[in-house]
């Protein structure tokens, strides 16, 4: 299914329910580009137990704002609505495995 993209219109809904990953990135942004399939494989590895989601930040730059994005990439793990986890610049996919996992 691959990860889920969010906009202004389904983010707080999204966000609001359960286990999610979001993945803050721009296409112009050579780090993005090195978590993008990494984030690609936590989407259909997690398919079923958390919802993994990016957001574009030059579309959706107000989600940026509200979340205090200021280097990019950015992945926060939301739990029921609640940054739990915050991970900037490039990681690998077992740091973003274990906050997923809680460890």
């Amino acid at each position: 299914m691959g990860a889920l993209h969010l906009t202004s219109e389904n983010y707080n809904e999204v966000t609001g329910n359960g286990l999610v990953l979001v993945d803050y990135w721009a296409s112009w942004c050579g780090p993005c580009r090195m978590v993008a399939p990494i984030i690609e494989e936590l989407a259909d590895e997690y398919e079923d137990r958390a919802i993994i989601a990016k957001v574009d930040i030059d579309s959706e730059g107000d989600i940026a704002v509200r979340n205090e994005i200021v280097s990019i990439p950015t992945v926060i793990l939301f739990k029921d609505g609640v940054e739990v986890k915050r991970l900037v610049g490039v990681q690998q996919k077992s740091v973003y495995t274990a906050a997923l996992e809680g460890n």
